[in-house]
Formats: C-alpha cells, sequence, structure tokens
C-alpha cells in the first residue's frame, strides 16, 4: 500500500471493473487513508475510524468487484455476507457476530498460507527424506540392515576380522542407493510409484456436524474440546510418490510454523485491515409487513450496529475489537430507501456512492478491456482443445446491443447478462471444440446474430434462456 496514491488505486481497479467512478474514488480514498492512518502518532491514531461506505445501484454493476479487489490490493482479510441471512439475536440461525468470526478464519488461512510459502523450501527437503525412508528405510543396526545378506556369505572369523570394513562398505552402498534414489525422485522418474504413508487424521467431520448446530457460534472449538481424544491417530494410506510428495510438504510445512504466532498475526491484521462487504442490505431496510412479516429485520440492523461501530467479539482464537474493521455495505435499494435504515445505521456509512446502470457502451469495453474479460476467458478455454476464437469488433458490438436490449426489456441483472449471453453464443462450439480442433471459429456481427437473434426476438423464449 506504501507505494499506491489514490490515483494508482483506481488505476488498479480499472483493470477489472468499468465504469462506476466515484465508486473507485470513495474506496480509493477509504484504503489510503488506512495507511495514513498508520503513520499516526499512538495518542490520535484510535482516534481516527474508517469511514465506512454505503453503495447503491442495481445487481451486477461491480459493486462486489470493486470490494474484493480492493481487498486483494491491501492483501487485507475480506468477506462478503448478505445480510439478509442473519437473524435477531433469539431467533434460530447464525447471528451477525458470526461474520467477524469467519473474517478470523480468512486472514487465519492468509496467513497460514504466508508461512507455509516462506519455509517451502524447507518443507520440500524433509518430505523428501521421509520419502526417501519409505523407499529406502534407514537401519539402526546390521541386523535391520537391508544388505545383511552380504555378512552371510563370509564365515564368523572372517566376519569378525573385516566387520569394521565391511560395515564401512554397507553404508556406503546403503548412501549410494539413498542419493540414486532422491536423483530418480527429483526427475520424477518415480512419480507412478504406489507406496503406503501414513497421514494425520482429521477430526472435521465431527465439527462439521456440531457447527451446524449453532455451536460455533458461541465460540466453542469443537475440535479443541475433542480434538485430545482423537489427536496423534494416524491412518495408513495408499498412494503414488506424487501424491504422497504433497501430502507430506503440506505436512512438514505445518510443523515448522508456528500455529500462535499465527493466530496473533491473524487478529492483529483483522482489526486494522479487515474488510467486511455487507451485501443486501437493503433487504433488512424498511418496516416489517404485519401480513408477511420478516425475522426482525430491523432487529437485525441494531445487533450490525454494535459491531459497525466498534465492540469486542470473543472468536475461538480470542478477541477481536472491530473498530477499525472496514465495512462497505450494498444494495439495489428498489423498494426501500437507504433512509429506511435504521438512524444510528445510516450514521456509521457516512460515505454514499450511486453506482451507474451499463450503458451499451459499457457492456463492449467489459467485454474487451479488463484483464478478466469474457472474451479472454473462453478464449483461452477453447485454446486447449487447440481451437481458436476470434471476436470480430462488429460481433463484440452486437454483442454489447443484444445484451444492453435484453437488460432493458427483460431485466437489469448488468453484467451478468453477459455470462448467459456468451454460454448461449459459444454453446454448439463448445459442443463440438474435440472434432473442430486445429480450426478457427470467427465471431462477427452476422454470426452472433445467427446464434442470438431468434432468442431475442422471441420474449418469452429469451425470458429463459438469456
Amino acid at each position: 500500500m506504501k507505494g499506491l496514491t489514490p490515483k494508482e488505486i483506481v488505476k488498479e481497479l480499472d483493470k477489472y471493473i468499468i465504469s462506476q467512478d466515484k465508486a473507485k474514488k470513495s474506496v480509493a480514498i477509504a484504503l489510503r487513508n488506512r495507511y495514513r492512518r498508520k503513520k499516526l502518532a499512538s495518542d490520535i491514531k484510535d482516534e481516527v475510524i474508517p469511514k465506512n461506505i454505503l453503495m447503491i445501484g442495481p445487481t451486477g454493476v461491480g459493486k462486489t468487484e470493486i470490494a474484493r479487489r480492493l481487498a486483494s490490493l491491501d492483501d487485507a482479510p475480506f468477506i462478503k455476507v448478505e445480510v439478509s441471512k442473519f437473524t435477531e439475536v433469539g431467533y434460530m440461525g447464525r447471528d451477525v457476530e458470526s461474520m467477524v468470526r469467519d473474517l478470523v478464519e480468512t486472514a487465519i488461512r492468509m496467513i497460514k498460507k504466508s508461512r507455509m510459502e516462506k519455509v517451502k523450501t524447507q518443507a520440500e527437503n524433509h518430505a523428501e527424506e521421509r520419502l526417501l525412508d519409505i523407499l529406502l528405510p534407514r537401519t539402526r543396526d546390521d541386523s535391520q540392515n537391508p544388505l545383511q545378506g552380504i555378512l552371510n556369505n563370509f564365515s564368523k572369523s572372517e566376519t569378525e576380522e573385516s566387520e569394521p570394513d565391511i560395515k564401512q562398505e554397507q553404508k556406503e552402498k546403503v548412501k549410494s542407493t539413498r542419493e540414486k534414489l532422491r536423483e530418480k525422485l527429483k526427475d520424477g522418474e518415480l512419480d507412478d510409484r504406489i507406496i503406503e504413508i501414513e497421514v494425520e487424521e482429521e477430526s472435521a467431520q465431527m465439527v462439521d456436524i456440531f457447527s451446524g448446530a449453532g455451536v460455533e457460534q458461541m465460540g466453542i472449538n469443537v475440535k479443541d474440546i475433542f480434538g485430545n481424544m482423537f489427536s496423534g491417530q494416524k491412518k495408513k494410506r495408499k498412494v503414488s510418490v506424487k501424491e504422497a510428495k504433497e501430502i507430506l510438504e503440506v505436512e512438514e510445512a505445518k510443523k515448522l510454523i508456528n500455529m500462535e504466532e499465527v493466530k496473533s498475526e491473524a487478529t492483529q491484521k483483522v482489526e486494522e485491515s479487515g474488510i467486511i462487504f455487507l451485501d443486501e442490505i437493503d433487504k433488512i431496510a424498511g418496516e416489517e409487513s404485519a401480513s408477511n412479516p420478516d425475522v426482525s429485520r430491523e432487529g437485525v440492523q441494531r445487533d450490525i450496529l454494535p459491531i459497525v461501530e466498534g465492540s469486542t467479539i470473543m472468536t475461538k482464537y480470542g478477541s477481536v475489537q472491530t473498530n477499525h474493521i472496514l465495512f462497505i455495505s450494498a444494495g439495489a435499494f428498489h423498494v426501500s430507501n437507504p433512509s429506511d435504515l435504521i438512524p444510528e445505521l445510516q450514521g456509521r456509512f457516512p460515505i454514499r456512492v450511486e453506482l451507474d446502470s451499463l450503458s451499451e457502451d459499457d457492456f463492449k469495453e467489459i467485454l474487451t478491456e479488463p484483464e478478466n474479460a469474457l472474451t479472454k476467458q473462453y478464449k483461452e478455454l477453447l485454446k486447449t482443445e487447440d481451437v481458436e476464437i476470434e471476436f470480430k469488433e462488429d460481433g463484440i458490438e452486437e454483442l454489447a446491443k443484444i445484451a444492453f436490449k435484453v437488460n432493458e426489456e427483460i431485466e437489469n441483472i448488468g453484467a451478468r447478462r453477459l455470462h448467459t449471453i456468451m454460454e448461449k453464443l459459444l454453446e454448439d462450439v463448445s459442443f463440438a471444440a474435440p472434432e473442430l480442433s486445429g480450426q478457427k471459429v470467427i465471431i462477427t456481427r452476422n454470426y452472433v446474430k445467427e446464434k442470438l437473434a431468434g432468442v431475442v426476438e422471441d420474449k418469452d423464449l429469451s425470458r429463459y434462456i438469456l
């Protein structure tokens, strides 16, 4: 983050998100303010709270993508939650505090992965030694030595006279054989050989059974409770050498990292850099209907409020303060308004950004400009079958025109419309790709019309297909 100015943050977001300049500007400022806060003196540092953002706009215009890409730029723990799935405390279902616990779990995985990468070389070496021990077991004494048969060819007196020399010769032979095996292992010559290894048995199934009942929401780690009953248990598995190497590398990497340090760093990272994306916040806005009451929508808002304001949440990794977590909320607000949220919650989202509906030109840019553009994805996918796809400009213009038209006439689902249209357009090519190997398919305006025009003109058909 040190080298990224707000302009550069926006530039990075432009690689993946078309239009929505106001939203990009707001999140860029919010992210830069985090960097600025870290440079403040400790007496004022704690007073500076993040300016949470409320994004207002229809589905498929880039709200989630902006938040996700922002988190990846800052290497920050990030989760997306749909607030409509939460219930007020006292009702059956997940309570809002679980989103903080989920964020901590995400941070744990991030830090753990990062630390395992740092010890990768060391873990690979340890795993290699373990594999060699399986392929050519080490021996503690001569009676266990696989080359003991050599000694049987000597008489007792000869053995006694030349025992030191024979022992040394044996060691040299074992060492030489081991090194030859090491070379074959590195060259991949042994990858397909089946061996038997011992792996640590996980008790994850038990955790899954209990977590659905809400035990995890109390901050109880079921694995910790029952872990001692099953710790150290191993089971034997027959796998290829290649697979065994991967399994053993992970095991060795886990042994080399300090999990207490991982937990400490993860909770700190959550408190200082965590981002929670509250999607569908408009679904819990407005008054409850007497004829069709939802499960306490206002109650969910009141439960979210203290977390957004700043509170201490207990997790199985310790307490986590939410004072400096950045909250980005989003909603279409078709049937409600931001003002329908409770006043206290409104005040905790001081920055409001309205995202624009996508135009025909936006669709054209979305198909070509981003680094993960759909046209680029389909080109690479079909290239694996040795089929070349070329999108002509008039073909892309026609695709953008159709996407915009269908959104206008049926339902506006934003850029997601392009996924269904592209899938329908290339359905025949994708199906016949193995037989089209070595051929080139050119997507022109006429090709698009031929494949999609009939569907678009038939409103009932397009409603179900596109």
